[in-house]
């Protein structure tokens, strides 16, 4: 982890937020696919927390299998670009399963727009990855409080209109299953209802079944408009 100090801002919870203790986030899970990083946290939170339990994923797919075989943690700690999600999917797909736990966005990627995503998409907080280790303990704290917190210099768009319709939007996507987000993901990646058969092992009548389910659920009507929504969500990034 480097030295670098930076800034940070934050907005108090509101009255729809709650205000947690922070005392009982004992068990945190860091997902994150560079051992180094991974490594570097955990004995940040050991030292700055004391925390008893620590835990470790290195993809989407590694977290979930952990939280169906351990329970639900108190906190996570998320990378943004993971090998098997790029972008707001993996807020998205962790929010369903822990509605109620602080999810933490890190990364190097501080564009405005990908930071409202994630924010939209249900992140507690937004922090770089060259953060000091100061700098990360505090922010880790006020959001374990229950505060929002993103990096200094993010200014949401005027009036909350576009983060409000990205919260909406994020909560579609949110109501797709694991397959279906798996689809979603092949359309906008150009792919034909014959190649998702194909990549999925599935029959292609299956794959429209689920098509018009994706379609249904995020109020599209044609695949250009669902990729066009999933693209305004920053639910997919190029890898």
């Amino acid at each position: 982890m480097t030295t670098a100090t930076a800034t940070i801002r934050g907005t108090p919870a509101t009255a729809g937020q709650p205000h947690r203790s922070v005392e009982r986030v004992r068990d945190i899970l860091i997902v994150d696919d560079h051992p180094l990083m991974c490594d570097a946290l955990a004995l940040t939170l050991t030292i700055s927390f004391g925390r008893k339990l620590v835990r470790t994923a290195r993809s989407l797919a590694a977290a979930l299998e952990q939280i169906r075989l351990h329970g639900p943690p108190d906190a996570v700690i998320l990378d943004l670009n993971l090998p098997d999600a790029r972008g707001a999917e993996g807020i998205v797909t962790l929010r369903r399963q822990l509605p109620d736990v602080p999810i933490t966005m890190i990364s190097a990627d501080l564009e405005n727009t990908m930071i409202s995503a994630a924010m939209a998409a249900g992140a507690q907080g937004y922090v770089s990855k060259s953060l000091g280790r100061e700098a990360l303990v505090d922010s880790l704290r006020r959001m374990w409080a229950g505060e929002r917190v993103t990096p200094e210099g993010y200014e949401p768009q005027a009036g909350g209109t576009g983060d409000a319709a990205r919260a909406e939007l994020a909560r579609r996507f949110a109501t797709l299953t694991p397959q279906q987000m798996k689809i979603l993901r092949l359309i906008c990646q150009g792919k034909a209802n014959k190649e998702i058969s194909y990549e999925l092992s599935i029959a292609e009548a299956t794959v429209k079944t689920h098509i018009t389910a994706i379609m249904s659920k995020i109020n599209a009507r044609r695949r250009t408009q669902a990729v066009l929504l999933a693209n305004s969500a920053r639910l997919f990034e190029p890898g």
